[in-house]
């Protein structure tokens, strides 16, 4: 049991209803959950509204009530807060209530639009190669040293977020390398965390049909950065044309890092192959398992974040050369007969051009790039154009294909693509909708030598067609082709 004026420390209480000298069982924002003695935080989402579940709350057991809008009727047997922003007081109110175990762990932030996974992965990958005990928080999973946890959010919600770190904290992690998203950053999942560190990796069209506009997202980007005490760093890519912006009002101290600009960490590379790179990082050189620009990107940033953090440069540099990325994420199998097939997260019109750029300066004697793309449904409608047009540009043969229709009809989505594919170069592609069929079509086209790029869902192994999740693991439908051919 914990005390509710505890739980409540550092949230202003607009007005109050009742005691606060109650003893609460467990905090919740789902009315489902609630037991007896149970604190109910009704949150206005972006599906329900939680205000609409007080009474229901309290039907189940609740005894105190957070909210922004005070029921009509009071319970005179229930404490009730008014707050000007119960999602900001959930995080706030989650953090307490897990004895604020961001204050006890050296909690980094990864935010940006391509990259947070990789950055994060590695970092985590990095620090136990250092030997310290670390915890992850990503899209592809989330782990306690070796312990793996299923990730269904990139950002999971405040209640198990602070779960998550009080487990970390309980079972020893030094560190903990997390993403943070910007749905996360505007509806107020971290609130009352304490990050030691926050870095920006890049940022480019994406959540549009979140944010509205391109504006919005830079702002949702950068209020992770405003929000940074000033005894924390704050890290970015000069590289990128927002990556200043970022720092303009953060309190913490700021760091740069970069390939082409002038930065306080500098890398070049200096031989590029599909099994890796070779580059030069602040004058040391270093072989990395990784390839492309993007990805000599997501490796300075690993390394600037550890020299912040008060790492040996020349053990970074040896771990660093023992690193693989993160699952799905420019991952590369060669079939019997010499066909080269690379699968890749990129669901990005940005993302999906780093990685076919990389291709193309990696492949040898021109041999065919064939890509194969989709777009998710429900999901900002504005870059599917895009992403053909990106396909189509950069690859000799193009399979436009499904991704996660979800409530879409994909037929509809693929209308959208062809939409950017200009007209001269509507022979260079095809559409297929079923993604098995795509793959296998592409498989059937290359030559020995020719390159496969399947695009968008990366490590993911599931296809969501109408609300229902099919197993679909791209890598799986590659491997059982080559089996085949």
């Amino acid at each position: 049991m914990k005390k509710l004026n505890n739980i409540l420390t550092g949230v202003t209480i607009l007005q109050l209803e009742g005691s606060l000298d109650v003893s609460i069982n467990q905090i919740n924002f789902d009315s489902r959950k609630i037991t007896k003695g149970d604190l109910f935080i009704a949150v206005k989402g972006t599906q329900t509204d939680g205000h609409s579940y007080i009474e229901k709350a309290i039907e189940k057991g609740a005894k105190v009530i957070v909210c922004q809008e005070l029921p009509v009727k009071l319970n005179k047997a229930i404490s009730y807060c008014l707050v000007a922003d119960s999602a900001f007081a959930l995080g706030v109110i989650a953090h307490n209530y897990y004895d604020k175990p961001s204050e006890k762990i050296k909690l980094v932030g990864v935010t940006g639009t391509n990259g947070k996974t990789t950055v994060a992965t590695l970092l985590y990958q990095l620090f136990e190669g250092l030997g310290y005990y670390s915890g992850l928080l990503s899209t592809v999973q989330n782990r306690i040293g070796d312990h793996i946890i299923p990730s269904t959010h990139t950002t999971p919600d405040p209640i198990s977020l602070n779960a998550l770190l009080y487990e970390m904290v309980e079972d020893g992690c030094d560190y903990c390398f997390m993403e943070v998203s910007s749905h996360a950053i505007v509806q107020h999942r971290i609130s009352g965390l304490k990050f030691t560190g926050g870095l920006f990796t890049n940022i480019s069209h994406d959540h549009l049909d979140f944010h509205l506009t391109f504006d919005n997202y830079i702002k949702a980007k950068k209020m992770f950065f405003d929000t940074l005490p000033k005894n924390a760093f704050a890290l970015t890519n000069v590289d990128d044309k927002n990556g200043v912006v970022m720092l303009q009002n953060t309190k913490a101290y700021k760091k740069t890092y970069g390939l082409k600009s002038l930065a306080d960490y500098n890398a070049r590379i200096i031989e590029s192959h599909f099994s890796g790179m070779l580059l030069n990082i602040d004058k040391e050189e270093v072989w990395v398992k990784l390839v492309g620009e993007f990805n000599a990107h997501n490796i300075l940033a690993v390394y600037s974040t550890a020299m912040l953090l008060d790492q040996d440069s020349k053990k970074v540099l040896t771990v660093l050369s023992r690193l693989k990325g993160a699952e799905g994420r420019f991952e590369t199998m060669i079939s019997a007969d010499g066909k080269v097939a690379i699968v890749d997260y990129a669901h990005t019109p940005d993302a999906l051009e780093n990685v076919l750029l990389t291709i193309r300066q990696l492949r040898m004697n021109e041999v065919q790039i064939i890509t194969v793309v989709g777009c998710g449904g429900d999901r900002d409608k504005s870059k599917r154009a895009v992403m053909a047009k990106v396909a189509v540009d950069l690859s000799d043969k193009v399979i436009l294909t499904s991704d996660n229709p979800r409530s879409e009809d994909p037929l509809v989505i693929l209308k959208n693509m062809e939409a950017g594919i200009p007209a001269d170069m509507k022979r260079k592609s095809f559409t297929i909708s079923d993604r098995r069929e795509a793959i296998r079509a592409a498989c059937h086209l290359a030559q020995e030598g020719d390159i496969i790029l399947v695009a968008g869902k990366g490590h993911e192994t599931y296809q969501e067609i109408m609300g229902v999740k099919h197993p679909f693991d791209d890598r799986e439908v590659l491997k059982e082709t080559f089996r085949e051919q």
